[in-house]
């Protein structure tokens, strides 16, 4: 069964000016219940993670000083908002649900989170309004208890995941492969293991091409025994804040082929949902709503 990490919090309205993103974390579970892709059976509701599995990646001061919302004000002003106590527990609330579902995937091949990708949070600062890093605390998680010893991070939202390649940057048991526009967000870029920046108005046809040829050389070199997939889909040709040219169905396509490529390897993957900013709301929920039904059809 695919488990789907959803809690009410991540709706949690964001400040005035920024809650347009936040639509999605509402209507998402609630396409894909109404559509039957999924059931009430296959979410599962996170919680607050324990401190040490936090501080396993982040910077214990930088940490701490976020549960107290003592973050100094230049710093904070990279988050993007202001930061509130329920915000920072949305957060953690997240981490969890990135960290469970990585579990379960063990187990079913496969798992997701309804929201996650928080990959601009570094060791000891946050960025974009991304606080802490779920997927790289999910990959410690998954290391310290003996779960995983080689992992890959295959970052395919079109921002960088700067804060990702941060934090494992002297890491080896870790690659971190980032595929996104070059002309976008963040940009001064730091380096991952793998980096391919893409052209503005980057095609389907362009963007398979290259991944086809890079996700099963980078298994076969690497021979990781987890996946985690960042599957933004800011990537489409109608996202406001990206510069690439994808249709739907290519980021559908593309979904696809990450999936499959995990399901032929027998390589276990966690998903978590990354960007998407198109002015047409249901735009971003059909895209993204295309993974967890990808992820149906090949894993069940």
């Amino acid at each position: 069964m695919l488990k789907i990490a959803y809690h009410p919090i991540y709706k949690h309205p964001l400040p005035e000016g920024h809650r347009f993103p936040m639509l999605k974390y509402d209507l998402l579970p609630k396409q894909l219940l109404h559509e039957g892709t999924c059931s009430s059976d296959n979410f599962f509701e996170p919680e607050i993670p324990n401190d040490k599995y936090v501080v396993a990646v982040h910077d214990p001061e930088y940490f701490y000083d976020l549960l107290n919302i003592k973050i100094p004000p230049r710093v904070a002003l990279k988050i993007g908002f202001p930061l509130t106590e329920d915000l920072v527990q949305r957060e953690r609330i997240i981490a969890d649900g990135t960290m469970k579902a990585s579990e379960f995937a063990f187990t079913h091949g496969i798992a997701m989170n309804i929201a996650g990708g928080t990959h601009h949070a570094y060791t000891n600062r946050g960025e974009a309004f991304c606080m802490l890093n779920d997927q790289a605390i999910a990959a410690r998680y998954l290391q310290k208890k003996g779960l995983a010893k080689k992992i890959l991070i295959v970052d395919l939202d079109v921002h960088q995941g700067n804060g990702t390649a941060e934090i494992f940057q002297n890491d080896s048991t870790v690659f971190t492969f980032s595929m996104h526009g070059a002309g976008n967000y963040p940009f001064k870029k730091e380096r991952s293991d793998l980096d391919i920046p893409l052209e503005k108005g980057t095609s389907d046809e362009q963007y398979l091409s290259i991944l086809i040829e890079t996700l099963p050389r980078l298994i076969d070199t690497e021979k990781p025994d987890f996946i985690f997939y960042l599957c933004g889909v800011d990537v489409i040709a109608t996202d406001k804040l990206g510069t690439l040219g994808l249709t739907i169905e290519g980021c559908r396509l593309r979904d696809e082929f990450v999936l499959n490529t995990c399901f032929r390897y027998q390589i276990p993957v966690q998903c978590s949902m990354g960007g998407g900013y198109s002015p047409d709301i249901k735009k971003i929920i059909d895209a993204h709503a295309n993974t967890f039904r990808t992820a149906q059809q090949i894993f069940f």
